[in-house]
């Protein structure tokens, strides 16, 4: 084995002229990196690889002075084996690198999304944790954001959460507009619940749809499409159409869903306005607030008599 490694030496120390002359020539025939430069060149085969290869002889020479043939020839094409297998070794690591940048940025992407589609003040619904008390509606809208979130749809579960906080502020306003029990608050209540049963239908609706293309990637068979569509046979192109139709179709269905959706938060927020414009209580002031000012406008104007006087 020491025989081995001294005949290596050899043979790795006889190889670092011709690979450092091709370098300089051309950086790209001797070194493995995506940029290489001759500084590079220099660097590797007039210091690293001769002091690896005196390494390895200092090593040997507990073995005596009997270098083996089979180790000069490996010294030989050490160099030309080892760079193929770097640049494979480095071409991992880049797609490695890029596909962890590219998870990186979908998630800050999706991130970013759920955040603009979230309006101010809305309350984030917990479906593992559901309010305490929560009615039939809040659970029903736990079950359609788990669903949501179960396939990747991030996007159309905010929307459950404005839905949810829309409800509690209907809720809140007829509670302190009618009392519990009142005819007008139980007609109003039942058809407030009716709309957002409705919404949690299509929420439902909405899951069981991405559901059916969660496996689907857009991606993917639009790079098949386009960079590749030259090397694919005929029956290929078509499934893959087929499978972004698929796709397409059901994404227009969800924004029709969505859009049902948002006709019942409006709904939801005309009923909060109407309501909060009844007024149901009795008056506290004994006059209207126009003619209280306009009888404090009066008092200040003669305030100076009071002073004159005194």
């Amino acid at each position: 084995m020491l025989g081995f490694l001294q005949g290596a030496a050899y043979g790795l120390f006889l190889t670092c002229l011709p690979w450092c002359l091709a370098g300089l020539a051309s950086p790209r025939l001797a070194l493995a990196s995506e940029h290489p430069t001759r500084w590079q060149v220099v660097v590797r085969y007039a210091f690293l690889v001769p002091f690896l290869s005196l390494l390895m002889w200092l090593t040997s020479l507990w073995g005596g002075f009997d270098p083996s043939l089979g180790g000069w020839l490996a010294g030989l094409v050490g160099i030309a084996v080892e760079l193929p297998l770097e640049r494979r070794w480095r071409r991992f690591r880049a797609r490695r690198h890029k596909r962890r940048l590219e998870e990186m940025l979908r998630a800050e992407a999706t991130r970013r999304r759920h955040e603009s589609t979230r309006e101010a003040g809305v309350s984030e619904l917990d479906p593992d944790h559901p309010p305490a008390e929560a009615d039939e509606v809040v659970q029903a809208l736990c079950r359609a954001k788990q669903a949501l979130l179960e396939v990747d749809r991030a996007d159309h579960a905010a929307q459950v959460d404005r839905l949810y906080s829309r409800y509690g502020n209907v809720l809140e306003v007829m509670a302190s507009r009618f009392t519990a029990g009142e005819l007008a608050h139980e007609r109003a209540r039942s058809l407030v619940v009716e709309v957002c049963m409705g919404a949690v239908d299509n929420f439902t609706a909405m899951a069981s749809q991405a559901r059916g293309v969660a496996g689907l990637d857009i991606d993917f068979i639009r790079r098949r499409l386009g960079h590749e569509a030259g090397s694919l046979s005929a029956n290929e192109t078509d499934a893959l159409r087929r499978r972004l139709a698929l796709i397409e179709d059901t994404e227009k269905s969800l924004r029709r869903l969505a859009a049902r959706n948002e006709a019942a938060l409006t709904a939801l927020d005309d009923t909060s306005v109407a309501l909060s414009r009844i007024v149901t209580g009795r008056p506290r002031a004994r006059v209207g607030a126009d003619q209280a000012c306009e009888e404090l406008r009066r008092f200040i104007d003669g305030a100076g008599r009071y002073g004159r006087e005194t």
